[in-house]
């Protein structure tokens, strides 16, 4: 008879509250305010004219259940970024690489409309629109944000594994994404990031 006992979790039960682009059952909570967001968006002077009329209220927030760690642990969430724009840019999330970076990402829409913008660290990029009912498959090794283009709340839904980790630090340090996601003739279109610089190269990833 086999010894093998590993720790079991506890299943858990979440409701996503699409309404309020919360869930319930979470066990954790990441918010952004605007004031923490300096240096994401390239207009200064928009920028600094929202802050002045900023009522401190979170411009992105994400609510995320993990039961268990380790190989094969899964982190489920909702994620839900305030319409608006900065200058021509469209209200954002930080975006990042997974810290071990071959792991990838499910995201699905539950409400408003957004854009997640991919790339890779050699230089290529996608950017698929997602409304509600729509999926985005972000494969390992491609940097990823939300950008909502709509008038309402943007939310989605996803899951990863839970140790992948985040690296929010790759896009500030190549200078921004290298494509922008602005407001366009229709509703949104791409253009091009010139601070942008290239990002490091994956071998330089922490280990």
């Amino acid at each position: 008879m086999s010894s093998y006992n590993p720790l079991i979790a506890e299943p858990a039960r979440l409701k996503v509250l699409v309404d309020r682009g919360t869930m319930s059952g979470a066990n954790a909570r990441y918010e952004k305010r605007l004031a923490d967001l300096t240096g994401l968006y390239r207009d200064d002077s928009a920028f600094a004219a929202a802050l002045g009329r900023d009522d401190g209220e979170p411009v992105y927030v994400v609510e995320s259940s993990t039961v268990e760690e380790g190989t094969g642990a899964l982190t489920i969430g909702i994620s839900t970024v305030q319409p608006g724009r900065i200058g021509a840019e469209f209200s954002m999330t930080r975006g990042h690489i997974h810290a071990h970076p071959e792991f990838a990402e499910l995201y699905y829409g539950l409400s408003g409309t957004g854009v997640m913008l991919m790339e890779t660290l050699d230089g290529e990029s996608r950017a698929i629109e997602i409304t509600p009912g729509v999926a985005v498959h972000v494969p390992g090794h491609w940097i990823h944000r939300s950008v909502n283009v709509g008038d309402t709340p943007f939310s989605t839904l996803f899951c990863y594994a839970a140790e992948a980790g985040q690296d929010y630090g790759v896009i500030e340090q190549a200078g921004g994404m290298r494509r922008l996601v602005v407001s366009g003739p229709e509703s949104w279109t791409l253009a091009d990031n010139p601070d942008h610089v290239g990002y490091r190269r994956e071998s330089e990833f922490p280990s």
